[in-house]
């Protein structure tokens, strides 16, 4: 039986058909530093992986590369595999749903819910993204393509089995707004509430006919389960879940899951088709689903087919394990996507883990063998200027721990290195190398050397969720077995007499932007596809021209009813007016639209957009997290823009 302190996590099964980016990458990074921080508070963590193995674009890659299917997945699981162990992350399971007994539950668990009379056979009729394994209706397309991926969809009719979700809606419904806690962050909840919940829930399709890699439906041979059925099960089949009963004593232990770590992209299937299973199947549900934001390289999110992919392993080879995970864990926000440039990454490097943490490190090793021959003692001749950073030291631990329990990485890592900060300064203010040229202030040096070399342990123990390898290397160095984070409630335990080592190891080596680049271009040279798109990219003057640019007045404007980003405008440009869908909810309400002169590109193709038609374009600019129109002050409507 489940017991206060286990705690059971899991992360999204990372799907078969490549290798994983940086931004999949991120998520075990998080989850392992969640599951490494629950370690330090004594918990009984069982923390589990893995890869999602069947579907059609796996079938089409396999065929592509000849090899057979499951030749081509052992491959890629491998590959997987490999860069979970090389970003130091310490699962406990790495399920894999070709596994037989994971294969074997998900056909008695398909055969359940149809005797049920949950799941029932018809057809499907509609638009299918073969990159997303999904079906859309043609009112959820973006520009015709898919909303998920921005990849293009075809017609598909098949006979299916479908899920009545709609029997468990209300249920659902009223599981999210008595568990406010079980979708976050809120945002997420809000959007499937709002989007997906109330509208009213489509019967999903579970079922497939039109090719043959997955788990065969058994008693309908030509049906193989669809995605998510077999998908989202690893998490209790991982853990030994029997549908006669018999389970595994790893699921008698740790279900229901404390925490589900998934992709923003992903969420309405951990937070709508995966908990309506579990009900269908009188199984417990997950205590939450946490949708974590992307990674983006530049502008936007990484994919193969922009091209702009970038590699856990190449950035390890040029800037180590730890800096990687730090810039992961202190970049990407709790509910904001994190951006993921080069010159940042050399920047945290530089700035953060080479000066603020390794120069503090290195500084105070060095003067304790200066001054004391290594021996770090505490005569306790303290002055005012000491009694801020120990409580800072004091402090820190529990804002770290309270950021933690509701996983804010990069927040928690502000909090230790605005410590670390304050340290440094410490050492400005006490000077100890000019209390050294006193004999009388000999005590008061070695005291100030203790309060660095403690709070620097204290630091140091924080650190172990998030870079490991080099916060162990710091407690080495410091040669302290003090490693306790629920003990750092005191400032002292530092051992007095403890001999620090001779020679400190450089933890973090400054970077010289020019060496990186010459690496990044070795790691990414330009291809000749790549400078055909260049010369693709640029237009005459001839072209530009063909763009017509004109001034117009936002006369009414409303919220989407089916995108909470977009907003729909009536937009007066003089000799008409047109409907405008445009992705800018996040910064204007459709009060703020009305009234504003915006630049129109007027001589677009009309499309659809989640339902709505549009006619153009309005023009604004963005960057990172800021977004502006661009605005007219006193042009006419219909004004010619060049």
């Amino acid at each position: 039986m489940k017991q206060e302190k286990d705690f059971y996590l899991t992360t999204a099964i990372a799907y078969t058909s490549g290798k994983p980016h940086i931004g999949n990458t991120y998520e075990i990074v998080l989850a392992d530093a969640i599951a490494r921080f629950k370690r330090q508070l004594g918990f009984n963590v069982y923390f589990q992986t893995g890869t999602d193995e069947h579907g059609q674009k796996i079938e089409l890659r396999a065929k592509e590369e000849n090899k057979g299917c499951q030749e081509f997945v052992d491959e890629k699981a491998k590959e997987v595999k490999r860069i979970w162990d090389l970003m130091d992350t310490t699962y406990d399971k790495f399920v894999r749903t070709t596994d037989s007994n994971h294969k074997a539950q998900v056909q008695k668990i398909f055969k359940k819910l149809y005797d049920k009379g949950d799941i029932y056979l018809g057809h499907y009729e509609g638009k299918y993204c073969t990159s997303c394994e999904s079906f859309f209706t043609e009112s959820q397309l973006i520009d015709e393509k898919c909303p998920d991926c921005s990849v293009e969809v075809r017609d598909a009719k098949e006979e299916a089995y479908f899920f009545k979700l709609s029997n468990y809606a209300d249920r659902l419904i009223q599981h999210i707004e008595e568990n406010p806690n079980f979708i976050q962050p809120v945002s997420r909840k809000n959007e499937m509430m709002n989007n997906f919940l109330k509208p009213g829930l489509q019967d999903l399709c579970v079922s497939r006919t039109s090719f043959s890699w997955s788990i065969p439906v058994d008693f309908d041979p030509k049906h193989v389960v669809y995605v998510w059925i077999d998908a989202l099960s690893n998490y209790i089949t991982g853990l030994g879940y029997d549908i006669d009963g018999k389970n595994g004593k790893l699921y008698e232990q740790y279900w229901p899951a404390d925490l589900h770590v998934i992709g923003k992209d992903i969420v309405r299937f951990h937070t709508i088709y995966w908990p309506i299973m579990l009900m269908a199947l009188d199984v417990p549900l997950p205590k939450q689903v946490f949708g974590h934001p992307w990674l983006l390289q530049g502008d936007g999110k990484m994919s193969k087919s922009k091209g702009n992919v970038i590699y856990a392993d190449d950035l390890v080879n040029i800037f180590g394990v730890d800096a990687v995970r730090y810039y992961l864990l202190r970049e990407i926000p709790y509910d904001n996507d994190g951006i993921l440039t080069w010159e940042l990454l050399i920047e945290r490097v530089n700035s953060d883990l080479a000066n603020v943490l390794g120069n503090l490190v290195n500084r105070t090793i060095a003067m304790s063998n200066k001054y004391f021959g290594g021996v770090i003692k505490n005569p306790k001749v303290n002055e005012s200027v000491d009694t801020d950073l120990i409580q800072m030291a004091l402090d820190m631990p529990k804002k770290v721990i309270e950021k933690m329990n509701v996983y804010k990485s990069a927040e928690a890592l502000n909090e230790i290195f605005t410590l670390l900060r304050r340290t440094n300064k410490y050492i400005d203010e006490t000077a100890p190398w000019l209390l050294a040229k006193e004999k009388d202030k000999n005590d008061r040096l070695a005291t100030v050397l203790y309060n660095l070399v403690e709070t620097i342990r204290i630091s140091a123990v924080t650190l172990i969720p998030f870079i490991p390898t080099t916060a162990n290397k710091i407690l080495d160095q410091i040669n302290t077995k003090e490693r306790d984070l629920l003990n750092l409630n005191m400032f002292g335990l530092y051992k007095e007499g403890t001999i620090v080592v001779e020679k400190p190891e450089m933890l973090f080596v400054r970077l010289d932007p020019k060496e990186i680049e010459k690496k990044v271009s070795e790691l990414q040279p330009t291809t000749s596809s790549q400078k055909e798109n260049l010369k693709e990219t640029t237009i005459t003057i001839n072209d530009f021209q063909k763009i017509e640019l004109v001034v117009g007045t936002i006369e009414s404007c409303k919220k989407h009813t089916d995108a909470k980003k977009l907003l729909v405008s009536q937009i007066n440009i003089g000799n008409e007016v047109k409907q405008i869908v445009s992705g800018v909810a996040d910064k204007y309400s459709p009060d703020e639209m009305v009234g504003k002169k915006v630049v129109v590109v007027s001589n677009l193709k009309p499309v659809k957009i989640r339902g709505e038609h549009s006619e153009g374009m309005i023009l604004a600019g963005s960057s990172k997290k800021m977004l502006e129109l661009i605005e007219i002050k006193d042009l006419p409507n219909g004004t010619r823009i060049q």
